[in-house]
């Protein structure tokens, strides 16, 4: 492996299209926002009253942080982009302000954006500017009434498109865009039907459940994921949720009487206990370590635990909030999509007889309140597979070893050109560039280098000399994941 991946890094500096471009030290901030413009002239006004001379484009806030300008604002959008005079709604957008001379990074996680200065690792890696932007239909940048029917794949790219438009006329260098999870999947998205504006992607642990009724690859990667040790042990804890269900759902219905938790969406506890306790195994592999299984939260001997020790173990790995109505209610968005496009897995429990077992992962209409109408549509995520297979082109997809997510993962056909999938050792959801292999990480970051347009002559003719242009910032550059209870990428 080590020796085809010199051979390919040989086989880029050769064949790849490299630029001339030095890649600059670490740039100072703009004082007053001057840099070249798109037409080449010289703009001296400063870089927010840029940003909000741009139409439709207004500031909530703009907070310090050393080196940078950080704003908080909010953009004009469409309800439907096919139809732009029917009504606009206020997307939320940050932009961690560099340089204008510098590349620009674009970045969405999927969901609700920060308010909070922070760096993605492109971002670091390239020493650039980053935009970030809220999905639709996330609050508050949802339209008011709500269209649900406007919420679809298509409609998010096309917000990003307005913004990238927007903001090229200020960022005029190279632009890459990136996201985690279904932040890489919307990523991958916008570069299907947009496929002209960005000059690189990275997405990261991005699922793509082409066939939505066929999951029988996260039945296969449960199966062997981490240890057997380990594995016997969560499956055990599970078990024992189940079969202990009455005295535990007592416990549930005095928490949430005194939460105020409600049950109407998913249609009553009983269904919320089984999907808690349902997501148990999934989630300690999508946000935990392989060595986190000998942690005083797994219980060693399921069987001889208390029943606060089961409680406790599934409460913190699932979170027993996570299907009351309040908290399905602010990811009403992702669900949607869920049962609508994006698809979601269903996986077999071989390891607990069905008695105990009363539901099954439920589909997502279960978490979607019934007076909102969705009606799945298969050929969405076959054309965005399809597309990907032979029209990649500057992409980088960057995997988890143990994340149940990438058990159906992007893959690259024939057609694709300058593009990559790897994947992290050891990883979850979590997974990044720094976590690879050394030769595919210093592959990834040379490639990253050169499509943001930075790349040294050095890195050009040696990929392996390849590094962050950036230092490390502890306060911008955290790399925790951001966890989500309940079953979402």
């Amino acid at each position: 492996m080590r020796k085809a991946l010199r051979w390919l890094l040989a086989l880029v500096v050769l064949t790849g299209t490299v630029g001339t471009a030095e890649a600059a030290t670490a740039a100072q901030p703009e004082a007053t926002g001057t840099g070249t413009t798109a037409t080449g002239t010289t703009a001296t006004t400063d870089i927010k009253d840029r940003l909000l001379a741009i139409p439709g484009m207004s500031l909530v806030e703009e907070k310090p942080y050393p080196g940078y300008r950080f704003f908080v604002l909010n953009y004009t959008q469409p309800v439907d982009h096919r139809r732009p005079s029917k009504g606009t709604f206020q997307q939320r957008i940050t932009l961690l302000h560099k340089d204008t001379g510098r590349p620009t990074v674009f970045y969405t996680g999927g969901y609700n954006v920060s308010t909070n200065p922070g760096r993605r690792e492109p971002t670091q890696i390239v020493d650039g500017n980053q935009v970030s932007m809220e999905y639709r239909f996330f609050s508050p940048s949802r339209p008011d009434p709500a269209d649900w029917s406007k919420l679809d794949i298509w409609q998010a790219a096309s917000d990003q498109h307005r913004i990238f438009k927007a903001l090229k006329k200020i960022y005029s260098q190279k632009w890459i865009s990136t996201g985690g999870s279904k932040g890489g999947m919307t990523a991958t998205y916008y570069e299907r039907f947009y496929p002209r504006d960005m000059d690189g992607v990275v997405a990261y642990v991005a699922p793509n459940d082409v066939v939505n009724k066929e999951d029988s690859a996260y039945d296969r990667f449960f199966e062997k994921v981490g240890t057997k040790e380990c594995r016997d042990r969560l499956n055990a804890v599970q078990r024992e949720a189940l079969v202990r269900r009455e005295p535990l759902e007592k416990r549930y219905a005095e928490y949430a009487e005194a939460e105020g938790f409600t049950f109407d969406t998913i249609g009553g506890l009983d269904k919320a206990y089984e999907a808690v306790v349902l997501d148990y195994v999934w989630g300690f592999w999508q946000y935990s370590k392989l060595a986190d299984c000998d942690s005083d939260v797994i219980p060693k001997d399921a069987k001889n635990a208390t029943d606060d020790e089961i409680w406790t173990s599934v409460d913190t790995i699932g979170g027993f909030s996570s299907y009351t109505d309040q908290g399905l209610e602010p990811y009403t968005p992702y669900f949607y999509q869920a049962g609508t496009q994006l698809g979601a897995p269903t996986i077999g429990f071989p390891h607990i007889e069905k008695k105990y077992i009363r539901y099954g992962y439920q589909p997502p209409r279960n978490f979607v309140p019934r007076d909102i109408p969705m009606k799945f549509q298969p050929w969405a995520m076959r054309d965005v597979d399809t597309w990907v297979r032979h029209n990649a082109r500057h992409m980088l997809f960057v995997y988890g070893e143990n994340d149940p997510w990438g058990a159906e993962p992007f893959r690259l056909g024939k057609g694709a050109r300058d593009s990559y999938v790897f994947t992290a050792p050891g990883a979850n959801h979590g997974a990044n560039v720094a976590g690879l292999v050394a030769d595919q990480k210093s592959l990834a970051t040379a490639r990253i280098l050169e499509w943001a347009g930075v790349a040294s002559a050095t890195v050009q003719a040696n990929p392996e000399a390849a590094k962050p242009l950036a230092k490390y910032d502890a306060r911008l550059d955290k790399r925790d994941i951001e966890r989500e209870m309940t079953l979402r990428p």
